[in-house]
């Protein structure tokens, strides 16, 4: 099926690996020039040394802190330069570790809100206008299952649920020239992140990685993880045309996880 991406322009946040990384692969599968940008330098630089490899597309990187203005800045104008225009951002920032109300600090809010929902804001800001130019646009958030089920995470919930909330008035405000955005509520995908999670566990306890995911695993209908590849297939249709009726959504990846109907 053609996506109609040939030669789009694709700014992904997070690309040295994992999520992000999957995703400005998976776009530059199908034709996509791709912008990639993420803290560390020799790591994002690798990630985009494989994906030129595995495509042939053109790839730019920038490295730099996303949580800081001065980055999406200059992720977006060299982005331009090379480019000439912006017709999809996927945005993808990490986040906090797990942490209950009580134990999160004033420091935390505050790095995590410009880390999650300020970026957002920013690159948002910027790409709105250069979108309108070029008659459209994707705007894509890697979000997280809790903006629909709460996890045991105070500051993720938060924030990752207020981008949803930005997402959805910049839909409403933004459809009639055509820039459609969209959440993407990621479940429990099988990330190097993921992974090392665990590791970490199972060092502490005394236990196997497999012991440490079996009850996570359990808990999800489909009785297993989801792959990069599945969340990003599904990021690659939302910035295509064929997604063209779609907007202001929601939606997890997630193997059944979030038990609402919403």
């Amino acid at each position: 099926m053609d996506m109609g991406l040939k030669d789009k322009v694709a700014v992904v946040g997070g690309a040295s690996r994992g999520l992000g990384k999957g995703c400005a692969l998976a776009l530059a599968r199908e034709g996509a020039r791709v912008a990639v940008c993420a803290r560390n330098e020799g790591r994002l630089e690798a990630a985009a040394a494989e994906i030129r490899a595995l495509t042939g597309s053109d790839v730019l990187t920038v490295a730099g802190d996303l949580s800081v203005e001065e980055t999406v800045d200059r992720l977006t104008r060299e982005t331009m330069e090379a480019f000439g225009g912006i017709d999809i951002v996927v945005n993808n920032a990490g986040g906090p570790a797990a942490t209950p109300f009580a134990d999160v600090t004033e420091a935390m809010w505050r790095e995590y809100t410009d880390l999650i929902l300020n970026y957002v804001l920013r690159m948002c800001r910027r790409v709105v206008p250069l979108m309108q130019t070029r008659g459209g646009g994707r705007i894509i958030n890697l979000c997280a299952f809790a903006v629909k089920q709460p996890a045991g995470n105070t500051v993720s919930n938060v924030l990752r649920t207020a981008v949803a909330a930005a997402a959805k008035t910049l839909a409403n405000e933004y459809a009639r020239d055509r820039i459609l955005v969209n959440n993407v509520c990621t479940g429990f995908i099988d990330t190097e992140l993921l992974r090392e999670e665990f590791e970490e566990a199972a060092r502490a306890n005394g236990t196997s990685v497999g012991d440490e995911m079996r009850p996570l695993v359990e808990d999800i209908p489909l009785g297993r993880l989801g792959t990069v590849e599945e969340l990003s297939d599904y990021v690659v249709f939302l910035a295509s045309e064929r997604s063209s009726y779609i907007t202001g959504t929601s939606l997890q990846v997630d193997g059944g996880f979030v038990r609402s109907l919403l």
